[in-house]
């Protein structure tokens, strides 16, 4: 079989698609067929230095991925699949595997090293291949070992410790490991080819290395190595060095004093004078200070900017040298950065991290950077006035609305007439910070206000003009105008000042929308963002005849791209974008304009059409469920109440579709969120699609291949059914109520130690409260009795959750209420459960002294329920 597994990895690399298509066959059928002898085939033809270099590069990929899958599911598969092979066959491949370590051929060694990691990361945590450490570590001491080996070796040790998590090696083992990983680094013993793997090795090892960071000896000797591998004479090594440093700066922030002169000056001389993918690094080692200090002065309060035995205020102390060094950086523009918003490089790293460092140390930076925003923002070379700005523009969050009101004040003019600029990439800057401005420090309640009815017309008529600037300035102007147009969202009254200029901005923007002069679909896509926020801070009683006039324009422009001739693949996905754009669009002006009763009628005129139009999407993408359609049929749901009906025999189809879409999960969970829309404003009218939407919501709950995401949605939507239909939800009680019972026995088995799990269990529970209220409030004026067999483990879920500390506070609100639904429905039934389960005491006492309103609303409600009860 040997020569044949190489005939047919090569046939499926074929140019040929018939040769190909019989290989890939082959190779499926001895897979099923033969899995063991299959991977001891691919193991060989990896080893085999006579093979040639095409099978065994296949071989390694097709070994790889049958040990390894991004999907968990999938991982979970092949993981049993590898622990069921017999051992002895294992034993052979590994050992295959291991020699091949030592092959002549720098592809089949890197493929093997990876191959090694993948193995070990299944059969480590089980206690299992224990000797394979020994075994690399002896391939590092033995005399004359040739430097191929030693630097596969190192890139194994390195992928093993990406792969397997710190508790499932010894310590003497990571003693060992980290011992041969730092001899590696060493100059005089070592080709460059090992050093920079040994350097890779370690930033994969350093999450094992705790103990070793905690003991000053170690510490010290592993700091001095990385630190003198910071000036190695090769580039990659010394990129190296500084990604491990970066990585230090934020897993062991807390022992970093005693070397931070030191660092200073290493990281200083790099981002001066070394190439820039090492300057990179050096800048990112003070982001990550700055982001390690942020986070304690989060967690500690900013009173004393955090508790001084953790905060060692590294970047305080450094203020004076480091801000002139960042600044040096914003000089290094390249020139055309403005053109490519992916680009990163010096200038933009600077920036970023002078960003961080106004948002470490706040008002302290100001006047470390405005001299040279000063001295630069006038000069007549372009770099000098871009970088002024940038500086500017990056310390903008941080500092107090005080400090930073007068230089806004003093500033604003010059940044409007810089948008005359002759360089693009100054006025690019300009709007970019102008929007910052508007972010951050423009508000409508603000004390120091930034935006006046004075200087208003003027900003307006700047941006409407720059807006026809080349498309990257205007996809900066657009987001200026959204920025400025939400400051004045949540001000009530005060909308108006808009109002004067909201049918030029519309008009600028749709203009925008229309632009043929680039290809980038970003700047559209700013334009109609822009308008949705536009819409939403629009102040409704002045300007509904506006808004009646652009949902017409919209809906006309929707209606158009169904008659567009799709020709290829990129036609397809450009119209598909742009009626996700539109629909967008149409859900913010329902959701604006059904708000008010005055102007609800503007919308039950058009929805006829607007229904017509996304049915319409629908059949045009081979009856696929559209997101943006589907997200903007609940908003017109929920605005047109019982009305929707009618809507619902031929909608219902493609709501059933978008609810079997369990691989696209993002259209199953707004399906889902749909019918929550649709049961809200249909009530009992929804009935006769009840059968189709349960079986299909219990389908979907019990299916392994649906993403997790969509699962909370579903119970609560179980909640929003039953309060539809009330007493007729009584059919589905069997079906329903076991699962939500599972999924709360699920909750007290997550990971609590995976910040995900954490931020899922809460979701899910949530979402388990928000079902139980709902079916027990539709149950309250008939049928509650269904609902006392379920009442006490409702209860001792309950408690469980009060018990647990990592519950957010959506979860609580959910658990308070619940409470409170249980007794107003079960009323005295509940009375011996809750005199037996006195946690309810200690829950709403804490809620009650709570500074959330809403939630000691609801605790003060649900103690009156439960107080009802107890005295009846």
């Amino acid at each position: 079989m040997a020569m044949e597994m190489t005939q047919i990895l090569l046939s499926a690399q074929s140019p040929d698609g018939q040769i190909r298509t019989v290989a890939e066959e082959n190779l499926k059928q001895f897979q099923e067929q033969n899995l063991p002898q299959f991977l001891l085939s691919l193991s060989f033809e990896l080893s085999n230095d006579q093979k040639p270099p095409e099978s065994r590069r296949l071989a390694g990929i097709i070994l790889k991925n049958s040990l390894d899958a991004k999907d968990s599911i999938r991982k979970e598969e092949l993981t049993q699949r590898w622990v069921s092979v017999d051992p002895s066959i294992k034993i052979q491949i590994k050992e295959s595997l291991l020699r091949t370590l030592g092959s002549s051929v720098p592809e089949a060694r890197h493929t093997s090293s990876q191959v090694i990691a993948k193995v070990a990361s299944i059969e480590i945590p089980r206690r299992e291949w224990q000797e394979l450490i020994g075994h690399l570590l002896n391939n590092m001491t033995l005399q004359q070992a040739p430097a191929p080996l030693k630097q596969a070796t190192m890139e194994a040790l390195g992928y093993v410790c990406e792969e397997v998590s710190p508790q499932d090696l010894e310590q003497d083992q990571v003693n060992a490991v980290l011992t041969a990983v730092v001899q590696g680094m060493n100059q005089t013993e070592h080709s460059s080819e090992v050093r920079l793997a040994a350097v890779r090795a370690l930033y994969n090892a350093l999450d094992f290395a705790q103990t070793n960071f905690d003991n000053e000896m170690e510490r010290n000797f592993i700091m001095k190595v990385v630190c003198e591998t910071a000036v190695s004479k090769e580039l990659e090594i010394r990129q190296a060095a500084f990604e491990c440093l970066v990585s230090i700066a934020s897993m062991y922030y807390e022992i970093l004093d005693p070397y931070m002169q030191a660092l200073f000056t290493l990281t200083a001389n790099a981002v001066r004078e070394d190439e820039e993918p090492v300057a990179l690094q050096a800048v990112e080692f003070w982001s990550s200070i700055c982001d390690e200090e942020i986070g304690l002065q989060e967690e500690y309060g900013r009173a004393d900017e955090g508790d001084s035995s953790v905060h060692s205020h590294f970047i305080e102390k450094a203020l004076p040298l480091l801000v002139p060094m960042l600044l040096e950086t914003l000089l290094k523009q390249e020139e055309d950065q403005d053109q490519d918003d992916g680009i990163w490089n010096l200038s933009m790293a600077g920036g970023t991290c002078l960003g961080l460092v106004a948002r470490t140390v706040g008002d302290a930076v100001v006047p470390l950077v405005m001299p040279f925003v000063e001295s630069n923002i006038s000069k007549s070379d372009w770099r000098s006035r871009e970088a002024a700005t940038f500086a500017f523009g990056s310390i903008l969050e941080g500092p107090s609305l005080e400090k930073l009101a007068p230089l806004v004040h003093a500033g604003l003019d010059f940044l409007l007439n810089a948008m005359k600029d002759q360089v693009s990439h100054v006025k690019d800057t300009t709007a970019w910070a102008l929007g910052r401005i508007f972010e951050i420090l423009h508000s409508t309640s603000s004390a120091y206000p930034v935006i006046t009815p004075a200087n208003l017309p003027r900003i307006i008529a700047v941006l409407l003009e720059s807006i026809r600037d080349a498309p990257n300035v205007a996809e900066k102007v657009c987001g200026a105008i959204y920025f400025l147009a939400q400051g004045y969202e949540d001000s009530g009254a005060n909308s108006s000042v808009l109002t004067p200029f909201l049918g030029d901005i519309i008009s600028a923007l749709l203009s925008t929308a229309d632009r043929t002069d680039t290809d980038n679909s970003r700047l559209r896509s700013s334009a109609y963002e822009t308008l949705n926020e536009i819409v939403r801070a629009s102040n409704t009683s002045e300007t509904s005849n506006i808004l009646t006039h652009l949902l017409h324009e919209i809906m006309s422009r929707l209606s158009q791209t169904l008659e567009l001739q799709m020709v290829s693949s990129d036609d397809k996905e450009r119209q598909s974008d742009l009626q996700a754009l539109l629909c967008g669009v149409i859900q913010v002006i329902v959701q604006k304009l059904s708000s008010f009763d005055e102007t609800k009628p503007i919308i039950l005129q058009s929805a006829d059409q607007m229904m017509f139009l996304f049915l319409r999407i629908f059949v045009s993408h081979s009856y696929t469920v559209h997101e943006e359609a589907m997200l903007a049929i609940g908003a017109l749901a929920y605005a047109t109440g019982p009305e929707f009906a009618k809507y619902m025999p031929e909608f219902y189809k493609y709501l059933e579709m978008g609810l079997q879409n369990f691989e696209d999960y993002q259209v199953c969970s707004i399906s889902v969120g749909v019918v929550g829309d649709i049961c809200r404003a249909l009530d009992e009218k929804v009935l006769p699609f009840c059968d189709g939407i349960m079986s299909q919501l219990l389908k979907d709950l019990s299916n392994s291949m649906l993403h997790r995401s969509v699962k909370p949605p579903i119970f609560s939507c179980f909640g929003d059914i039953a309060l539809a239909i009330s007493e007729q939800f009584e059919k589905y009680v069997p079906y329903a109520l076991p699962m939500l019972q599972g999924a709360a026995e699920l909750c007290a088995h997550l990971d609590a130690s995976d910040e995900d799990m954490l931020d899922y269990g809460n979701q899910l529970r949530r979402g388990i409260f928000e079902a139980y209220s709902g079916i027990l409030q539709g149950f309250k004026n008939s049928k509650a009795e269904l609902m006392i067999p379920y009442a006490s483990h409702l209860l001792q879920f309950t408690e469980a959750v009060f018990r647990d500390k990592n519950r957010d506070d959506g979860v609580t609100k959910a658990a308070v209420a619940v409470m409170g639904d249980l007794a107003d429905t079960l009323g005295p039934n509940t009375k011996v459960l809750f005199k037996g389960c006195t946690f309810h005491i200690d829950f709403l006492g804490e809620c009650l002294q709570s500074d959330d309103d809403q939630l000691k609303e609801t605790a003060t409600w649900t103690q009156g329920m439960i107080g009802r009860v107890l005295v009846s």
